[in-house]
């Protein structure tokens, strides 16, 4: 693994978005990208989560917790890496109008808040005591995110679950937004590249100073979407410029 890329294969994935909880809606979100809504469908079941604990998380943490239970399926003892741009800062917003009206907030609210609240709600309902970990780094989450995976995986995992989220924000932050953030959650399950299989790389370089700041495509989609659409796809590669950084995502497809 050279310094500056890290090289991957995932065995196995999931997504789920309210309406496109199924392949066929998803290759047709693939075939023809829309706004994704929190109104096109019902929130996750997320069935196999005892309901105390499920109750406990909103729509943000039950996708996520949704698209984990899928990908990870019966594995045991799978380092976790949940990672999302802005976590629940819709229910954050809540609690500090809250605090202004009422002058406190309740424990319980604010622990259902923070950015490792739904990894935390995960490793409780499973009795896993496996490292699990929280990631937040504005466009270049999901970068940060692979990088700490395949760490993980140098230092002897045999696979790390990685689950990206997210929701749009709440009104008071539209005027700060570089896309349009959507309802959706993906997991994949990340395992250590083989010769006979097909694998990602991911390199990245400091971002020249020439360069305009590309944080998303065309259609404007949120990093995590666009990230999603290179893998289902599986195109050949996915470049993307960030304030600090050049990331290049490629594919290489296993030799037939």
């Amino acid at each position: 693994m050279q310094q500056n890329s890290v090289h991957f294969s995932i065995a196995k994935h999931a997504q789920w978005a309210p309406g496109r909880n199924s392949d066929q809606a998803w290759q047709e979100w693939l075939l023809q990208p829309s706004v994704i809504r929190e109104t096109d469908g019902e929130p996750p079941a997320v069935k196999d989560m005892p309901a105390m604990l499920r109750r406990r998380a909103r729509l943000l943490g039950r996708m996520a917790l949704e698209v984990a239970y899928t990908c990870l399926d019966d594995l045991t003892e799978v380092p976790t890496i949940f990672c999302s741009r802005h976590g629940e800062v819709i229910h954050a917003v809540e609690l500090i109008k809250e605090q202004i009206t009422e002058g406190a907030i309740s424990p319980i609210g604010f622990s259902s808040a923070v950015h490792n609240a739904t990894a935390g709600l995960f490793s409780i309902a499973n009795k896993d005591r496996s490292n699990h970990i929280a990631i937040a780094a504005g466009v270049s989450t999901i970068e940060h995110a692979v990088i700490e995976a395949c760490s993980l995986i140098g230092e002897g995992a045999k696979a790390v679950l990685l689950v990206n989220y997210e929701q749009p924000l709440p009104a008071i932050f539209h005027t700060f937004e570089d896309c349009i953030e959507q309802a959706y959650a993906w997991a994949w399950l990340i395992v250590p590249a083989e010769a006979e299989k097909a694998s990602f790389n991911l390199e990245w370089n400091p971002a020249q100073k020439n360069l305009n700041e590309n944080f998303t495509t065309e259609q404007n989609q949120p990093p995590g979407l666009e990230i999603l659409r290179f893998y289902l796809n599986k195109q050949n590669s996915l470049e993307r410029v960030t304030r600090n950084h050049h990331w290049i995502w490629s594919y290489n497809n296993a030799p037939t």
